[in-house]
């Protein structure tokens, strides 16, 4: 039913747990569905430099989330915002058409927390702007007064 590559990345995860001080954090899925995953990425100079992930649920979820950390460690933002549920595959040696749902979470996941990098770097430069309200996330100057 699963390859050898499969069974090896669900035996033997790579990069398994979660970075503390991550960059972006993406979640998808629901524990009421039985699979859930996270994924914490480390960004310097616009490149991934470190990826962990921690997943509830299947043999073929858990492979998909190792075999993406794989593939995007070290690669630019961009090139992780291109990868495909193929690729994912490809490392893999293919699923069950049943579990291909997975790749696609996987990525999904991915594509979460590097929109959760991008949000905190966009709060982070309006922070140093002093134009940032935290109460409702409006811009606004800080010196700005209400007639």
């Amino acid at each position: 039913m699963y390859t050898q590559q499969v069974i090896d990345h669900y035996k033997y995860p790579r990069n398994l747990g979660t970075i503390k001080d991550a960059d972006g954090v993406g979640i998808v899925g629901t524990p009421a569905d039985s699979d859930l995953m996270k994924l914490t990425i480390k960004i310097s100079q616009n490149r991934i430099v470190d990826a962990k992930f921690r997943t509830i649920g299947c043999v073929a979820a858990i492979a998909a989330n190792s075999a993406l950390t794989e593939l995007i460690k070290g690669i630019s933002i961009e090139e992780a915002l291109n990868i495909t549920d193929s690729q994912v595959e490809a490392v893999l040696g293919n699923l069950p058409p049943d579990k291909t749902r997975f790749l696609a979470l996987a990525v999904e996941v991915l594509k979460t927390a590097i929109h959760d990098y991008f949000s905190r770097e966009i709060r982070e430069i309006r922070k140093e702007e002093g134009s940032y309200d935290y109460c409702n996330g409006i811009g606004r100057q800080e010196n700005a007064h209400i007639a």
